[in-house]
């Protein structure tokens, strides 16, 4: 668990309810507006500066040390909306939370060693299906991302997340069984490709059982009828 000293801190101002007009002229002016809740307390809006809160936020460590109107309180990134274009942050949540109970947050997956996959290796291609996770574990203990080696993965190969291994004391609550992250496939060219030589294989026998039905008719027995009919 992180100590109090490497806690990340971030210093709020507080702001009562806007219109978006007011919202507006907040983000010109640099700042973000954020909202406070949970932990029993009540819910409470906030400015914060853009380049601050940025900061903060590309620190190690879930939890966030917010200063507001001379308190402080340990709390966690709920939620950010970010411009679709730009990708400057635009609002923010953060939940508080008690150091000392378990919580549920959402994670990155990072996947490592796909160049030395031998799938790759052979042409294949990797698609990571699942790129973020949801983990319990202490507030401090929340991984800022978990990583899984994939090197050993063959083409046709397909990886669940009952094979990754989270760090101590962090859970994995997804589905372990069903939750696909990565799997490795040949490129639709070359599977095109293999599918027009199987069709053509499957053409060729049928095309040389056909030859054979025509040749066997036409070298065939006159039927006994059609002679007499001939000779009458």
């Amino acid at each position: 668990m992180a100590s109090d000293d490497t806690t990340t801190r971030l210093s709020l101002t507080p702001r009562g309810p806007s219109h978006s007009r007011a919202t507006r002229r907040l983000r010109r002016a640099g700042q973000v507006p954020g909202v406070l809740y949970g932990g029993g307390g009540e819910p409470v809006s906030f400015s914060v500066d853009a380049i601050v809160l940025r900061r903060a936020l590309a620190q190690t460590g879930a939890v966030v040390e917010l200063e507001l109107d001379g308190q402080t309180a340990p709390a966690v990134l709920k939620d950010a909306q970010r411009h679709p274009v730009r990708g400057e942050t635009l609002h923010v949540d953060f939940l508080r939370v008690d150091l000392n109970q378990p919580i549920q947050a959402t994670v990155a997956l990072e996947l490592v060693g796909a160049e030395e996959a031998p799938g790759v290796r052979d042409g294949g291609v990797l698609e990571q299906v699942t790129r973020e996770v949801t983990v319990e574990a202490l507030p401090n203990d929340i991984p800022e991302s978990i990583r899984h080696d994939v090197s050993a993965l063959e083409v046709g190969a397909t990886e669940h997340l009952s094979a990754v291994r989270p760090p101590a004391n962090v859970t994995l609550v997804d589905d372990l069984e069903e939750t696909v992250i990565a799997s490795i496939t040949l490129p639709t060219a070359e599977i095109e490709e293999e599918e027009v030589e199987t069709e053509t294989e499957v053409v060729g026998e049928g095309a040389g059982t056909e030859e054979g039905s025509a040749d066997d008719a036409a070298a065939g027995d006159v039927p006994a009828d059609a002679g007499d009919a001939q000779t009458e």
